[in-house]
């Protein structure tokens, strides 16, 4: 069996959900402004979903289809949100997708966790395309994609239906010759 990745960052690890994180992920996912903001969130996050969702994961990883990690903080490992790649092995490519608790917005860790996982994807799974998209209301999350590099590809109108309203998707990509030109310029302080 493949271990489950630890990546670190100046504040963070990103590793392998457990049944202990259950309840943590019931409270934290469970908010209503959480599920507004995502497509494959219920509300309400009924008792037992989050330990049923956790159970998937080690199979979904093994048969290299998505890894999802717990984001969590390095120094105590309070449970602050989730972050997921979704893969296309076919097509060398994945969409990311991620949610932090709302205790924690706004303090830059969904920026942190997605430029780890965009490193991560390119620099250990070797993708050549990584996407990702948010719902036209939150823009809090179109920035972390520019932030870490990502390009808007377009808008998506009324793609979802989410709670009887139709909503538009904003789209964002970086391939991987962007990703290694942006890393590379940043080494050389341009």
């Amino acid at each position: 069996m493949k271990a489950f990745p630890n990546i670190k960052t100046k504040r963070l690890l990103l590793r392998q959900f457990n049944s202990d994180d259950a309840l943590y992920v019931q409270d934290l996912a469970g908010h209503i402004d959480i599920a507004s903001t995502t497509i494959r969130i219920p509300y309400p996050y009924k008792d037992g979903m989050a330990a049923e969702w956790i159970k998937t994961l080690a199979k979904k990883y093994m048969d290299d289809m998505e890894i999802t990690l717990a984001v969590t903080f390095a120094s105590d490992k309070t449970l602050v949100g989730a972050i997921s790649l979704m893969l296309n092995r076919k097509h060398d490519r994945a969409e990311m997708g991620y949610w932090i608790g709302k205790p924690y917005w706004n303090k830059g860790f969904g920026g942190e966790a997605a430029k780890a996982m965009l490193k991560y994807g390119f620099e250990k799974l070797g993708l050549h395309r990584i996407n990702a998209h948010h719902f036209k209301h939150n823009q809090a999350s179109g920035r972390i994609l520019q932030k870490i590099g990502m390009s808007y590809e377009g808008c998506l109108r009324h793609h979802i239906k989410k709670w009887d309203k139709y909503e538009d998707i904003e789209c964002y990509g970086i391939l991987e010759e962007e990703y290694f030109k942006k890393k590379s310029s940043l080494k050389k302080g341009g």
